[in-house]
């Protein structure tokens, strides 16, 4: 059984979905140790809201902050602090499904990245990559830097519309298989969420 890393190149790229779709596919357990702006939402409860299966376990955050900002300034704001020798994942025989909080260098404290957790209490990543000028330089960037630390990569998943030119340049470029492009999701749903798994290459 693996722990896998859901990885972002950067904010927004829709690591919450595709956490959910492989959660789905692969019938496995879910786990966010750090979330932000709980205010607004909680990822674990997006993420159970979206999955069919009754195989799968949800497991409660390491740490768990109101406001929407990086972990250290949102660990301020609630008068905390994130220590990542606190962090261990959660004990199971499924394959665990880790969602990260925003890029791999959002800082988790004043000295520490989210990149330094990764090995701790993950196997193999998942870089989750979404078109946007300056894209190409974050997917590589993300690449590169999880190579650096000997960080084992288990693939790229293109989420929404993304230029086959940019896509395939990425692929050649930085030789890491392609797990899947995700289509732009219009309508998000448990029924749509199973529906993805289709386009994944595992």
């Amino acid at each position: 059984m693996k722990k896998i890393f859901v990885a972002g190149i950067s904010t927004n790229v829709g690591k919450t979905i595709i956490s959910a779709i492989l959660t789905e596919y692969l019938q496995a357990d879910y786990w966010k140790p750090i979330q932000t702006g709980s205010v607004e939402g909680r990822d674990l409860q997006t993420v159970k809201d979206l999955v069919s299966n009754d195989k799968s376990q949800f497991f409660e955050e390491s740490y768990l902050f109101s406001q929407p900002y990086s972990p250290h300034y949102a660990a301020i704001l609630d008068n905390q602090s994130v220590d990542i020798q606190r962090i261990s994942s959660p004990k199971t025989d499924n394959n665990l499904i880790i969602e990260g909080a925003g890029g791999l260098f959002v800082p988790l404290n004043g000295k520490e990245l989210l990149i330094d957790l990764i090995p701790k209490i993950a196997d193999e990543v998942i870089l989750v990559c979404s078109e946007y000028l300056g894209s190409i330089n974050h997917t590589l960037l993300s690449i590169e830097a999880l190579q650096n630390r000997k960080i084992p990569i288990k693939g790229l998943i293109f989420n929404g519309d993304f230029f086959a030119d940019n896509q395939q340049f990425i692929l050649n470029y930085s030789q890491i298989f392609n797990l899947g492009h995700i289509p732009k999701l219009e309508n998000i749903s448990k029924e749509n969420i199973n529906k993805m798994g289709k386009y994944l290459h595992f």
